[in-house]
């Protein structure tokens, strides 16, 4: 997402950032059990689905295959059921969607959702979610079901909760925005008057930390203005959305003494222009279509025109993954082991049985599986890059790296082992790595 950043006094700083987008999974819908045309989305029975999903846990003691072979040819269905994996089964039917086998795709789908458990080990949760993608994908029904997964009513307290226990429990974006954070924190010294325009402030999580941040530190405090932008909806949401937020990071503020003003903006335009802010709701920089999507690139349109600004800092914290320009097999094995990491470093932190588990896996990262399987085009919103692509943008938009303070890198590196021995973190061209074993998650890097 885009942070900006301006101090008054025509001094500007803006800040690119990005947060885990909102996310909100009802459990009223599903995908019938019929074949194709029992796939189609039904948005009445999700709770049904969900419990189905549910019944049966299959013994896999397999291990998974570490790569995958377009060349895989679909098998039957007893042999489906007696010699593959979950994951397996996954990829043929992903191979089967791709050829247009509708019926094989079909069978298949029907075998995996009497297999997988969203309350299994972490290869059956996910396997859960992307049986459900890979069947919307068939029904050409996943735009309506990527719009179910967010809920028709005013967010709950559990939904405010998942993304408030997403941060907690997954150190790649604590630690990712605690990076951002301290190069926020640098680019503040000296300045009395600080004003940050987020363009996608989701929860307001990380500015709880930087309040705090801000007030430990000995020198004089700036008073703080903070801009939050979301859709007009949010604004009227009583839990969850913008003022809600305002109204929490004002208690805090208060509370360590901090001079904070917070002013929410409703506001749909992904459109920023030095004379005003208007922005598209909820839409992070990775949200925004590229030249793959349209002739009008509003990724490098909008990082020429925050450079026209001649800003101080830019922060950049992005999910490594490439869901954009990839086709839908490479693309689907992408998700697959991206995700895969995701659900499986979760058992680092929460026991399987937990609801704070469940609430995090389905409101914070089924629905960006459905987008990036289910959906093309236009329609296809979760569209994240890889960190070599936007080093490319960046430079390509007249940036330079600039690197991230080195007592901050090692301040992360010793706490992320305090979660597991099996985050990674490493700096490479100036930017902060965050892993789960071999797999990069989160890159944050900084610019000038």
């Amino acid at each position: 997402m885009i942070r900006s950043v301006s101090f008054y006094e025509n001094q500007k700083l803006y800040l690119l950032n990005d947060d885990p987008s909102e996310y909100y999974m009802e459990s009223d819908y599903l995908l019938s059990h019929e074949d194709i045309d029992g796939l189609a989305y039904d948005e009445d029975k999700m709770r049904l689905k969900l419990q189905e999903l549910e019944r049966a846990l299959a013994d896999d003691d397999s291990n998974s295959i570490e790569s995958y072979d377009s060349t895989i040819t679909i098998t039957s269905n007893k042999q489906i059921s007696s010699l593959l994996t979950p994951k397996d089964m996954l990829f043929d039917c992903a191979l089967a969607v791709s050829q247009g086998n509708i019926q094989d795709a079909s069978n298949i789908i029907n075998q995996l959702r009497q297999t997988v458990s969203i309350d299994g080990e972490p290869s059956q949760r996910i396997s859960a979610y992307m049986v459900e993608a890979l069947a919307a994908r068939l029904a050409v029904s996943g735009n309506g079901l990527y719009r179910a997964l967010k809920c028709k009513e005013p967010p709950s307290k559990d939904r405010l909760s998942a993304m408030q226990v997403l941060f907690e429990v997954c150190p790649c974006f604590r630690f990712g925005f605690m990076a951002a954070n301290g190069a926020i924190l640098e680019a503040f010294a000296g300045e009395k008057v600080v004003h940050i325009i987020d363009f996608d402030i989701s929860q307001g999580s990380q500015y709880i930390t930087l309040l705090q941040s801000l007030a430990a530190q000995n020198t004089s405090k700036p008073r703080l203005r903070l801009t939050g932008v979301d859709d007009p909806d949010s604004v009227q949401r009583p839990v969850g959305g913008l003022n809600h937020i305002g109204l929490r990071l004002k208690e805090l503020a208060k509370s360590l003494n901090l001079e904070f003003e917070f002013h929410p903006v409703a506001a749909y335009t992904a459109v920023v222009e030095p004379a005003a802010l208007e922005c598209r709701a909820g839409e992070a920089l990775h949200h925004m279509p590229d030249e793959s999507v349209s002739t009008v690139n509003q990724r490098d349109q909008l990082l020429r025109m925050v450079r026209s600004l001649d800003p101080k800092l830019v922060t950049l914290v992005e999910q490594d993954v490439n869901t954009n320009t990839a086709p839908f097999l490479h693309r689907f094995h992408e998700a697959y082991t991206y995700y895969s990491a995701m659900f499986d470093s979760l058992d680092a932190t929460l026991p399987r049985e937990s609801q704070e588990r469940v609430n995090v896996e389905k409101q914070c990262l089924a629905r960006e599986i459905v987008n990036i399987i289910a959906c093309e085009g236009e329609e296809r919103i979760e569209r994240y890059e890889v960190w070599g692509k936007w080093k490319a943008r960046m430079t390509m938009a007249g940036f330079r790296a600039s690197p991230i303070n080195e007592n901050v890198n090692d301040m992360i590196r010793k706490l992320i082992k305090e979660y597991s021995e099996r985050y990674t973190t490493k700096v490479e061209s100036n930017a902060l790595h965050f892993g789960w074993e071999d797999k990069v998650l989160i890159v944050a890097s900084a610019w000038r």
